[in-house]
Parts: structure tokens; sequence; C-alpha cells
């Protein structure tokens, strides 16, 4: 009776639950499923070049200036036989002085510089997610701003949450169904970093290093499984 129960002795169920507990702790950090009912929305404006730009002082300031220190001059020639008409003239003098520092001191405010932000860029490529592993929704952009410089915007993006996703541009193209989920590791790529949010808009910095010609794809990739959430075909504007 005693050799039925083998199974039951501490010597076999420590090891056993050690050995299920570790692999449970490892599959829950690997997998973290719990992801899965976590949302991280990102709502970012869309990207802008901030402009500086110097408002000159205009020529009837300096015009202004010149008058003043002219009656001035003026002033200090007057003789002393003359000195009523020099106190009169003194005190013309002080308000064409008075006019003067006035002026001046406008003209110094207008040589503030004022930052503004320019809107200008323009969208050079764009595509629509379809879904892979997960369903995935929204709009991919290539947007080339002002400066030349790129940023990949995703526009109204919906997905779920993972471990270890990241933001791909790839060379692989986007095949709908379950042979588009692994082949975008299997040539070019170039990632832009850890995904910001598994909802909303968010805005992806392009190195200005980047050769992106080939690159015709993006994809929300799981590094961690080699795995497409979603993936979107970019096509130029």
């Amino acid at each position: 009776m005693a050799s039925k129960r083998w199974w039951r002795r501490s010597v076999v169920i420590v090891p056993t639950a050690i050995v299920a507990v570790t692999a449970l702790t490892l599959a829950l950090a690997a997998f973290q499923p719990w992801r899965l009912f976590i949302d991280v929305t990102v709502d970012e404006a869309l990207p802008t070049v901030a402009v500086e730009e110097t408002i000159e002082p205009s020529s009837d300031t300096s015009a202004q200036e010149s008058a003043g220190n002219a009656g001035q001059d003026a002033s200090a020639d007057s003789s002393a036989e003359e000195q009523s008409a020099t106190e009169s003239n003194a005190g013309a003098d002080a308000a064409d002085s008075g006019a003067g520092s006035a002026a001046n001191s406008n003209a110094d405010a207008t040589t503030e510089p004022s930052v503004e932000e320019t809107p200008k860029r323009a969208v050079t490529a764009e595509g629509t997610f379809i879904s892979h592993e997960h369903p995935t929704a929204g709009t991919a952009r290539i947007i080339t701003l002002e400066d030349g410089s790129r940023v990949l915007r995703l526009v109204g993006l919906d997905t779920d949450n993972g471990p270890d996703l990241k933001v791909w541009l790839a060379a692989a193209p986007v095949i709908e169904g379950r042979d588009g989920w692994f082949v975008f590791d299997d040539d070019e790529y170039l990632s832009l970093g850890a995904l910001k949010g598994n909802k909303g808009n968010q805005n992806y910095a392009i190195p200005d290093d980047a050769d992106i010609s080939d690159l015709t794809s993006v994809t929300i990739w799981c590094e961690r499984f080699s795995v497409s959430f979603g993936a979107a075909e970019l096509i130029s504007t």
C-alpha cells in the first residue's frame, strides 16, 4: 500500500512544486499576459519646426534719434546774450531728447527675437495597418518637415499591448494572414524605438543619415517572440 503512494512523499512533492513555480514565473515574465488588459494611449501633436525671426528697427526711429542729437548740438552753441532764447531752445531740445529716448526704448523692444512655430510639412508616404497576430488598425505616414528632418507618424493606432513591442521600418512586403507574421526580420529593417502606446497618435523620429528608400513597410514588432502585431505598406504620395 505504501508503495502506491510514493508520489505523496516530500522528496517528490517539494522538487516538483519548485519546478512548477519556476516554470510559471518564467512564463509570466516572458508573455506578460496582463498587458493584454492594459491600454496605453498616446496623443502627440503634429511635429513642427521652430524658426527664429529678428525684427529690425525702423528707419523712422533712427531719424528721430538724429533730430534729437542735432537739437542738443544747436542749444550748446547758443550765446550768452541770447539767454532767454537759449532757455526756450533748451526746453525744446529737452522735449526732443525725451522723444528720442522713447523712440530708442521702442527700438530696443522691437529687436527682441520672436520664435514662431511653422507647421510646414509634407506627407511623402502613407499606408493603412492590417492585422497580423493581433487586431491592428490605424494609419502610418512619413512626414518631411521644412528643415528636411523626417518623422514616422502613427495616426489613430489601435492594437493590443504586449511585451517588448518596437516600431520598425522594413523592406519586407506586407502580407496578409499568418504568412506575414514573421517576415520583417528576414530582410533590411530600421528600429525607431519602443512603441510608446498601443493606442493613439504618435511621432517617431527617423535618423537624418538613414536611407529609407528601400524600407516600404512599417510594423509593430514584438522582438521577444519575433512576430508582427500589425503592419502597413507605405505608398509614396
